[in-house]
């Protein structure tokens, strides 16, 4: 490869990290303090770009060049956030959820496959009650927030309402991007494991909330059946628009999930792997994506589809999560 080839690669890459609505030319022109010309000659490869050039794009937009120069074929990079003990890293994570949402809806073309091991958290937001237990649940059991120590899970915490214009738009954003989803049966567990837990620790300031949260667990799982039915995605007591995206659901009944997403956003494809319960890295290697879509592709043809097509199978499997909830909501 030509070093045209790789300073031209270089900027391609540059690009799939702009939201669609920001010129390349104008981004590395304002940046670097040069004229679009000089910009476009750049971008063109008809211009060398200068090593401290090179150096801080690649600091600003995230960009290892060990991808481009194939320095160890062996090697993937992944970039991500560090779980932090900070008080406030919740509200980050909470923003950085919404962040990649933006990211993704700012490509004309965009597609997520979720291999699930748990209901992804953007569905909990469907349900406001649903929604506030696991933002205590999160704060307390993983981030270890102080503040929470010894207190008690309350619906009526007013703690958690400047959480909730973040949620609505992160619920309005996820609700306009089509998803493949590949379900297991285990895939509710951890949240009615979660319930359970506290209830048998005494950390329900008020016991009834317990049935509650059963019952809003219930509620979602009856919108994501009706999702699967009509195979798209809209807001819980409303009906599908024209405009709503594509939900397609699959069941793996051997496979259980890890929570893996990939992005396709137009020409690109990201993988997120998860660690940590609640944090993720990515990758935009082009290797490793395509290996993850096989990967997915394959999981995907071993799997029952049940959005759209496939009704007794589908009412098979949301009536056993339903099972799976009475039997924690009676004990």
């Amino acid at each position: 490869m030509s070093t045209i080839d790789v300073q031209q690669l270089f900027f391609q890459q540059l690009k799939s990290k702009l939201p669609a609505h920001l010129a390349l030319v104008d981004e590395i022109a304002e940046f670097l303090n040069i004229s679009n010309d000089s910009a476009y000659r750049r971008i063109r490869g008809e211009k060398s770009i200068s090593f401290e050039e090179l150096q801080k794009l690649c600091v600003k937009y995230n960009i290892y060049l060990d991808q481009l120069l194939h320095m160890n074929s062996n090697s993937f990079v992944f970039n991500g956030q560090l779980k932090t003990a900070a008080e406030n890293s919740f509200e980050d994570w909470l923003g950085n959820i919404l962040m990649q949402l933006q990211l993704f809806n700012s490509h004309r073309r965009k597609h997520i496959y979720f291999l699930m091991k748990d209901i992804p958290p953007y569905v909990h937001f469907l349900m406001p009650e649903l929604a506030k237990f696991k933002f205590f649940f999160w704060m307390k059991s993983i981030l270890h927030y102080k503040s929470l120590q010894g207190v008690k899970f309350d619906l009526d915490d007013t703690r958690y309402e400047k959480y909730e214009p973040t949620v609505k738009k992160i619920i309005e954003l996820y609700l306009k991007i089509p998803m493949t989803e590949i379900w297991n049966v285990e895939s509710i567990e951890s949240t009615l494991r979660q319930i359970a837990f506290y209830r048998d620790a005494g950390s329900f300031k008020n016991p009834g909330d317990v049935k509650l949260l059963y019952n809003k667990v219930e509620e979602m799982i009856n919108h994501l059946e009706r999702q699967a039915e009509v195979g798209l995605k809209f807001c819980v007591n409303q009906e599908p628009e024209e405009t709503s995206s594509e939900y397609g659901l699959y069941v793996n009944e051997l496979i259980l999930g890890d929570n893996t997403i990939m992005a396709e956003l137009d020409d690109t494809r990201i993988t997120f792997l998860n660690y940590g319960v609640l944090f993720v890295v990515y990758t935009m290697d082009q290797r490793f994506n395509d290996a993850m879509k096989d990967n997915l592709e394959n999981l995907v043809k071993k799997s029952m589809m049940i959005s759209k097509s496939g009704e007794k199978e589908r009412v098979r499997f949301f009536n056993g999560l339903r099972q799976k909830i009475s039997q924690y909501r009676d004990t």
